[in-house]
């Protein structure tokens, strides 16, 4: 009777996962293999390191941890703000640095038995980690999966990448950076301003997001004529206020609200000068010679004016084509160390679309030569980032 009931009884059907159910576990395992390829890139990266600098008598943590800016980061983790130094006959300040980073550490280190680098190169990774997520996120959404891999592993290879395993902040920017501009892709508005928000928080730069919110929330009511939901006016409205609270902040601290902050840049030899220091230091390099750093860095940046014009011409989203060109902007006008611009670049993942497009066309047509370029990319990345590192005496 069991068996016959059994037989009779109507089978149990169980229900297909929604379609955007399907769409999110499908982007979440394919995030989960960029962020394997990315982590795997950056840990070969940092093996290479960490043999160079044994072999030239340097510590790979004390490298990693405790080179140029990471010092002044690590320090305001630590004390807090305060300190000043001496630096070509000016006093500076380490009020030039925004907070989000330090108090990371500072939070990691009360919770963890972690000392500062160790929480430093643990706030580092782990953000380098969701930054990769979130680059791969919007290279999927815009030109499929193959795209998204490709375009995390050129931003895994680029020449200035061993950063991404540093103790700085560029691995917390272009993560906040990356999944905002997914957010404004996918019109979660909210999501983008609040991410924008603390992108503002993480570096000098960081306002970009900010832009790129504002510009897609002012293109989006243009379209609509004004009749948009209050959740674009959230958005927009919360974006510019990580950075605009930090300025202000220290702008009160100094005195000046409105221009302390920058009077603090300015005493580090940063300032927005449309491009005049940047061309005096062209002029320098090429009537007196320069190191090696000098060159590369200037190829890199023409590099990046040349990817700008390809994302132009391809009609690349209102949203990538401002982030991208704030950053820029502020790269090329900016005044100050100019083998640190690169550096400055390396949030500015959008403008490596074009070369990934046309790396999967090439692993399509012809693997074996897509093979050589990436393992050529590979191998330039690792000795020259162990290069600036170890032996290079320009800042990073």
């Amino acid at each position: 009777m069991t068996h016959a009931s059994t037989l009779l009884a109507p089978p149990v059907v169980t229900p297909e996962p929604a379609p955007a159910e399907r769409a999110r576990s499908s982007l979440g395992r394919a995030s989960l293999l960029a962020v394997g390829l990315f982590l795997g890139i950056r840990l070969t990266g940092t093996a290479v390191l960490a043999l160079v600098g044994q072999a030239a008598g340097r510590h790979p943590l004390a490298l990693l941890g405790r080179s140029w800016d990471s010092v002044w980061y690590l320090s305001i983790a630590s004390h807090g703000y305060g300190r000043l130094m001496r630096l070509h006959a000016t006093l500076v300040s380490d009020l030039a640095f925004f907070p989000l980073y330090p108090a990371l550490v500072r939070a990691v280190t009360a919770l963890t038995p972690l000392d500062g680098i160790g929480a430093g190169l643990l706030v580092s990774w782990t953000a380098a980690a969701v930054a990769a997520a979130g680059v791969h996120a919007v290279g999927t959404r815009l030109h499929g999966r193959s795209a998204g891999l490709a375009l995390v592993l050129l931003w895994g290879l680029l020449p200035h990448s061993v950063v991404l395993s540093m103790a700085y902040t560029e691995p917390l920017l272009t993560a906040f950076a990356a999944w905002s501009l997914y957010a404004v892709l996918a019109g979660n508005w909210v999501w983008a301003g609040a991410l924008a928000a603390l992108a503002g928080l993480s570096r000098p730069n960081g306002f970009a997001v900010a832009a790129a919110v504002l510009a897609a929330a002012g293109a989006e009511l243009w379209r609509r004529r004004g009749r948009v939901s209050p959740r674009l006016w959230t958005g927009a409205a919360l974006a510019p206020l990580g950075w605009t609270a930090y300025v202000l902040w220290v702008g009160r601290r100094t005195g000046s609200l409105t221009g302390g902050y920058f009077a603090v840049q300015r005493r580090w030899g940063s300032r927005f000068d449309f491009g005049e220091g940047s061309l005096e230091s062209v002029r320098r390099a090429l009537l007196l010679g320069h190191r090696f750093a000098f060159p590369v860095a200037l190829l890199i940046v023409l590099a990046g004016v040349l990817l700008f014009a390809l994302l132009l011409v391809e009609r690349a989203p209102l949203p990538l084509l401002v982030y991208s060109g704030a950053l820029l902007l502020i790269t090329l006008g900016g005044s100050g160390f100019f083998e640190s611009k690169p550096r400055f670049l390396l949030p500015a993942f959008p403008l490596l679309l074009p070369l990934a497009l046309a790396l999967v066309r090439t692993a399509r047509a012809r693997p074996w030569h897509a093979t050589v370029v990436v393992a050529a990319l590979a191998g330039l990345g690792y000795a020259y980032g162990a290069y600036l590192v170890v032996f290079g005496r320009a800042p990073l």
